[in-house]
């Protein structure tokens, strides 16, 4: 087992200088040239030339890259050609933005493995009945439909029609709530986005737990349980559930790492300011600094999940440990 865990480590450290060196070519070998974007950003001709020092642009290429890594080693991101929330250091405002991204994905997870277990479970259950049939399609619809145009139907049905819930944003423009109505003000803002993330993954983890449990409920073991006289309720929480989730947690872990990695579409749409937004913000700005920033923590957030998963496998399944 420690081996095993070892040799995932490795790989993901490994991985991980790949992604950098990824990350930072990836910026040089896009077309446009960079002074001319960081004259955009600045209206005087030194702050324009403190960026491009503070950047290394004036370097050879090889010596940027050598920098780059080593101001990475010591934690530092570099400065954004444009300010971001008050602020144009990289790490301080993907910090500040972190958060309010987690949390929605947290509670839009959260929402989606509930729902999408119970539904999973019900469809394998009740296979080949109408029940089956319905909540089955419902799940591909929701899991085929683009984020995009079902945050708009949302958007459009429950703000502009029917007036539940505010268009956009973390907390109402113009108001200054303190304690626990800024915590509600909060929520309210956050509800649309997290169902809309929520509903759509919960399509995803309903169709895998539906075809994970419908091979498990033809197990011996399972057939052993029924003969024994165990009730339905105990061999689903005992043995066919703990098995099932095996390939729910690769599903699970990867989808947390991706939706850090970027909800852009969604993040943009309900005005969240989270990682996504930031990073369609750097795109449109061309600001590579927070661009590399935020990919980074991205791809390290996807390998780090990725390790996780592999290591909480073996306490999932002893034979993995074993």
């Amino acid at each position: 087992m420690g081996k095993r865990i070892l040799k995932k480590f490795f790989f993901s450290c490994v991985t991980i200088v790949f992604v950098v060196a990824f990350n930072f070519f990836l910026f040089r070998i896009m077309p446009g040239n960079v002074e001319t974007i960081i004259a955009r950003a600045t209206t005087t001709e030194a702050v324009k030339q403190r960026l491009i020092e503070k950047a290394g642009l004036h370097r050879p290429l090889l010596e940027q890259f050598w920098i780059y890594m080593k101001d990475l080693l010591t934690g530092d991101f570099g400065e954004a050609f444009n300010s971001y929330d008050g602020s144009s250091n990289v790490l301080t405002v993907i910090m500040g933005r972190i958060p309010n991204t987690v949390i929605l994905l947290f509670c839009a997870e959260l929402f989606a493995i509930i729902a999408g277990l119970i539904i999973g479970v019900i469809c394998a259950q009740k296979r080949t009945t109408k029940l089956d049939t319905g909540l089955l399609s419902g799940s591909l619809v929701l899991y085929s439909m683009p984020t995009f145009w079902f945050a708009m139907l949302l958007i459009f049905l429950f703000c502009a029609t029917l007036h539940i819930f505010p268009t956009g944003g973390i907390f109402t423009p113009g108001r200054h709530y303190y304690g626990m109505a800024k915590i509600l003000d909060y929520l309210k803002h956050m509800i649309l986005p997290m169902l809309c993330m929520g509903i759509l993954m919960m399509g995803c983890y309903a169709i895998t737990m539906r075809s994970t449990m419908i091979n498990i409920l033809t197990e011996d073991y399972i057939n052993t349980a029924k003969a024994k006289g165990f009730s339905t309720r105990y061999i689903l929480l005992h043995h066919a559930i703990p098995n099932a989730m095996i390939p729910m947690a690769t599903i699970i872990a990867l989808n947390m790492a991706a939706i850090l990695g970027g909800a852009i579409q969604l993040e943009t749409l309900f005005s969240w300011q989270g990682l996504g937004q930031l990073m369609y913000d750097a795109l449109n700005r061309r600001d590579y600094p927070m661009l590399q920033g935020c990919f980074f923590i991205s791809a390290v957030a996807m390998i780090l999940a990725n390790f996780l998963t592999d290591v909480l496998y073996g306490f999932i399944d002893p034979r993995i440990r074993e």
